[in-house]
């Protein structure tokens, strides 16, 4: 039963305390009169986002059943009281007074119950601004002020204004989305890492009453970043590599291929790049701007791959596809020669190529000197002189051996 009766002591304590509303407010508060006061009275708080915002109350008597008088009055602090009349109502189950002003009013109610309600009313509007403290090619400066409305409303007992805390939240944001480090903690904040597109900066503030404002401004990028494709980046000498420019606001370029002092190009899409020889590179593309915004680009690795000889000890010219030829897997080659000659000394293929004609390459297709007349099965010896990219010599007895042909 003590529990029941505590909760409808709280439920007719907050009856009592919701006689006095504020219909469109925002939030609510409760007066913390200085001691010996123990009243509590509701501090509206309207949003005045429009610019135009006033504030509005309605009053209801918390008991009795018949019709009632309502009186208002706005607070004075020329009398340090409610002496100030608004209006008077009569006849009414409810009273409403809108179009009202910062500060505190009163309501009496008689007949049939008599009672007096105080509500304090505040039209809260935050302030922001939003401002470009400082801009280079490297990074951008934001500059940004808030504030939050102070409000003091009064104790009735002897007219001392009392503060209402409030306190101020803020938060930077871009539209698109770019680097803004630290946006709440950061009033005046600065990236170095600024935007590549044109952005609307935006700065939104808060207080502790959840009223908002916001301001911002529109920012026009001049900033520039340096950027290729690289295709392909990994093959055999010579290799040609084709870059692909998708720097942002480039005016300038400089190329530096990496395969010696005068590898360079100054051209925004320059013709493909041929790296003879076999190793690793590392190419550089600086930009700078109309407004002379430098910055750089490096792609680590193009690979060239090393010559390479691989000679196989079989091949079967049967016409099923599979080992159909006798051909020397090779890389980076300058060029190749290939001779065979059958057990009796007859040369039967021969081979020179380099360039291009080394690519098409099919090798050798088991008839004699590239006619129709097929070689018999059996042992064939080979002679194969070389050269690579990288200046290796192949030409010794690892390039000298037997090769067997199966029908």
């Amino acid at each position: 039963m003590r529990y029941i009766f505590l909760i409808i002591a709280v439920f007719f304590t907050l009856m009592a305390e919701a006689q006095l509303s504020a219909p469109g407010m925002s939030a609510v508060r409760y007066t913390s009169y200085p001691s010996p006061s123990v009243r509590r009275d509701p501090v509206f708080i309207f949003c005045n986002s429009s610019g135009s915002q006033k504030g509005a109350l309605s009053a209801v008597s918390p008991r009795g059943t018949g019709s009632f008088n309502f009186s208002w009055y706005r607070w004075s602090d020329v009398t340090k009281s409610f002496s100030v009349l608004l209006k008077t109502e009569s006849g009414l189950l409810n009273s409403s007074s809108d179009n009202l002003e910062e500060g505190g009013y009163r309501v009496d109610i008689s007949g049939g119950y008599d009672t007096t309600l105080i509500g304090w009313i505040f039209i809260d509007k935050p302030y922001s601004l939003a401002q470009l403290q400082q801009r280079n090619c490297d990074y951008v400066a934001l500059k940004g002020k808030v504030a939050v409305d102070t409000f003091f409303y009064r104790n009735p007992s002897n007219g001392f204004p009392v503060k209402l805390p409030n306190g101020v939240r803020f938060l930077w944001s871009s539209t698109p989305a770019s680097s803004i480090p630290f946006p709440d903690y950061e009033i005046n904040p600065q990236t170095f890492n600024p935007p590549l597109v044109d952005v609307v900066y935006k700065l939104q503030v808060s207080d502790s009453f959840g009223c908002l404002n916001e301001s911002s401004f529109p920012y026009e990028s001049i900033h520039v970043k340096a950027d290729f494709t690289v295709d392909p980046d990994k093959g055999e000498a010579p290799l040609e590599v084709t870059f692909t420019d998708s720097s942002i606001r480039g005016d300038k370029y400089t190329w530096e291929f990496g395969d010696g002092k005068d590898s360079i190009s100054d051209l925004k899409d320059p013709p493909p790049h041929i790296y003879y020889k076999p190793g690793e590179y590392s190419v550089k593309l600086t930009i700078e701007s109309v407004l002379h915004c430098i910055d750089s680009m490096r792609f680590e690795k193009i690979v060239v791959d090393p010559s390479e000889l691989n000679i196989p000890n079989v091949f079967t010219p049967d016409g099923d596809g599979l080992n159909d030829n006798f051909i020397i897997a090779s890389k980076s080659l300058r060029f190749i020669n290939v001779e065979v000659f059958s057990r009796s000394g007859m040369k039967v293929y021969s081979y020179f190529g380099e360039g291009e004609r080394l690519k098409s390459w099919e090798g050798w297709d088991g008839n004699i000197n590239n006619s129709s007349i097929k070689a018999t099965p059996g042992v064939y010896f080979y002679i194969i002189r070389a050269f690579g990219w990288d200046d290796v010599d192949y030409n010794s007895k690892e390039q000298k051996g037997f090769v067997y042909l199966y029908r």
